[in-house]
């Protein structure tokens, strides 16, 4: 874990998002707390990271995500040599398909 994040105002913030109980809720949260830019950023992330570990090609990835070849080699890099986040959170709800 990253202590250069590990604050009260995160810890605040991250205990909010766990108290989200639904999709719905999480759309109205992030809607008031994230520009859209900053949600969809996040989600094509994610996507990355899914593909990724589908052993998808960088140039696959791109041409489905638009995500560019540096953000693709950073979410990597997190998948390969992070704290295993974007894996704790496939396991819990499904490899991506």
């Amino acid at each position: 874990m990253n202590n250069k994040i590990k604050t009260p105002a995160v810890d605040r913030l991250f205990a909010a998002i766990h108290s989200l109980e639904s999709i719905d809720e999480c759309y109205i949260f992030f809607e008031d707390v994230c520009t859209v830019n900053e949600i969809l950023s996040l989600a094509q992330r994610f996507e990355v990271a899914g593909m990724l570990r589908q052993k998808k090609t960088y140039m696959e990835i791109a041409q489905k995500t638009g995500a560019s070849t540096a953000t693709i080699s950073r979410v990597n890099r997190s998948l390969n040599y992070g704290n295993d986040g974007y894996d704790m959170v496939f396991a819990r709800i499904g490899e991506p398909e």
